[in-house]
């Protein structure tokens, strides 16, 4: 019903920059939310940030002030701008997308992940 189509990722040296993508398919609701999630070796899944139809963002305090979510809703596509890279960057990122309903219904889609391995 849904796909999460990710791209961008690869290998760049600490301070360097990447730029993900995410492109979904299918049933997208009116009402949804749209984020970046990463899992780094040896540690548990973290969200990175996250973004709203009209553009609200939070943001893991880890990353505030390198990273930038940002979402093109005619495309349905959500991009993660990612500056001044650092070693603990490194991890596969997934795209996610939450489907909000009435009745306080949520579907929950994730992509398949791309990996960043940021040099030191």
């Amino acid at each position: 019903q849904v796909q999460l189509v990710e791209s961008g990722g690869g290998l760049v040296q600490a301070g360097g920059s990447l730029r993900l993508s995410c492109a979904a398919s299918g049933s997208i609701f009116s009402i949804n939310r749209m984020a970046w999630h990463r899992q780094a070796p040896g540690k548990e899944r973290e969200l990175v940030a996250g973004i709203s139809v009209r553009g609200d963002t939070d943001y893991a305090d880890s990353v505030k002030g390198r990273f930038t979510i940002s979402r093109d809703n005619t495309k349905n596509t959500v991009y993660l701008q990612m500056n001044a890279l650092k070693p603990e960057d490194t991890a596969v990122y997934y795209c996610q997308l939450i489907n909000f309903a009435s009745g306080h219904r949520w579907d929950n889609y994730w992509g398949q992940g791309t990996q960043v391995t940021v040099s030191s």
